[in-house]
């Protein structure tokens, strides 16, 4: 519960944070971007040194009680603010106010829907070692890792990741058609146009629309600058 709520309110305030020095009223509050020897340094840096440091202290002391619930919240500060700048080590550039920066807003959805079932009292394996109920989970989740791939092969990247803990998921998101131009769509609908139709008109621009809609209204939209690639351009703020 802790880590959840220390990745969820990291998130929060984070965007809120950055949102404010985005639009240049963030000087008036003490906000701005955080340099080094005129080096940038993007908050995922900070989240990389906090998981390390909570990582290398729960493995050599093993806190339990309040320590370890302490732990629990650092660590998952750390990790909101590092997956806040997943796309930035997706693509290895700073497009965190691109259009490619959304992708980290499905990062930290993914996060949080995973840890949020966690929370809620999923369990991967059950039973006692080489007893059927510990073979019978043992095949459920092979099973339910082979419909996550086909997910990830249909171009549903949210719903196989979501689907490693909620199976119903990846099973519903394995029957339903593939992304057009995924991997399974260019192999398993070239033959078959009336598939790819239907396909298309599922996933049209409008669905696309409503997903980023629901991205900027948590994230913030980017610039229109840098709808385009941003290789050229200068570090954006954090």
């Amino acid at each position: 519960m802790w880590m959840f709520l220390g990745i969820l309110v990291t998130f929060l305030i984070t965007r809120m944070v950055t949102r404010l020095i985005r639009s240049g009223s963030g000087g008036g509050a003490g906000l701005g971007n955080v340099t080094l020897a005129g080096n940038h340094i993007h908050h995922q840096v900070f989240g990389i040194l906090i998981i390390i440091g909570t990582g290398i202290i729960l493995v050599s002391q093993t806190p339990s009680g309040v320590a370890l619930d302490a732990a629990a919240a650092v660590f998952g500060i750390g990790v909101g603010l590092t997956v806040d700048e997943f796309a930035l080590w997706l693509n290895l550039k700073d497009v965190y106010w691109a259009r490619q920066g959304r992708q980290s807003v499905d990062a930290i959805f993914c996060v949080l829907v995973i840890t949020g079932a966690l929370l809620g009292g999923a369990s991967f394996v059950t039973g006692g070692i080489g007893t059927a109920e510990w073979w019978s989970s043992i095949a459920g989740i092979g099973i339910n890792l082979v419909l996550c791939v086909i997910c990830l092969l249909k171009g549903k990247v949210i719903t196989g990741v979501i689907g490693i803990v909620i199976g119903v998921v990846a099973l519903v998101g394995a029957i339903r058609l593939a992304k057009p131009g995924s991997w399974w769509a260019a192999r398993r609908y070239a033959t078959r146009p009336r598939r790819a139709t239907r396909a298309g008109r599922r996933y049209d621009q409008r669905r696309a629309e409503r997903w980023n809609w629901l991205r900027d209204l948590v994230a913030g939209a980017p610039s229109p600058e840098n709808q385009a690639d941003t290789t050229s351009r200068p570090p954006a703020a954090d």
